[in-house]
């Protein structure tokens, strides 16, 4: 809520407005929505190739090589590996929502993509059904139209005719 002055000078709360924020309360930072969507991105991308696999899988034996075959005094995680099962779960309940964000945008670019390609389809339709259309009234038009030999058996047929009308004696 934003304070206004009254007429009078004291302050007041307007109430059709929202507070944009409690000042003496901590304030969380701000963030680029964008950017940590394009590093959820890259993360999920990483976490689900072949290397990913490979780091973790060295990472792994290492920590279980250290903690078991290196001396006592060197030990920070014994046998049960509780502090790697805690490790592992950390990994794990992090990449998970950076996964499903990443899914998400993905979809959402997905869905664009769709109803842009759809947009196409329905303009290509419409071009193809235009021409269907203009090819039509091509050939209905042709059909009225003399072609050359149309024009040639015509001729020729008024040329028998004159021959013939030379050859018979004329009538009076």
């Amino acid at each position: 809520m934003q304070r206004t002055e009254s007429p009078s000078g004291s302050a007041r709360i307007r109430l059709d407005q929202p507070r944009t924020g409690r000042p003496g309360l901590i304030s969380l930072p701000a963030y680029d929505p964008e950017a940590f969507g394009q590093l959820s991105e890259r993360i999920a991308r990483f976490l689900g190739t072949g290397r990913f696999i490979v780091w973790m899988t060295v990472v792994v034996l290492v920590w279980v090589v250290w903690n078991t075959l290196l001396p006592d005094s060197v030990h920070f995680d014994d046998y049960p590996f509780i502090f790697l099962t805690l490790m592992l779960s950390l990994q794990a309940s992090y990449a998970a929502p950076l996964i499903l964000l990443a899914q998400n945008r993905q979809a959402d670019r997905d869905r664009v993509n769709m109803e842009q390609d759809r947009a196409r389809s329905d303009r290509n339709i419409a071009d193809t059904e235009y021409l269907t259309r203009e090819v039509a009234a091509l050939r209905q038009g042709l059909g009225e139209v003399a072609t050359r030999d149309f024009l040639r058996s015509e001729l020729q047929g008024l040329l028998k005719e004159l021959d013939e009308r030379r050859g018979a004696p004329e009538v009076l």
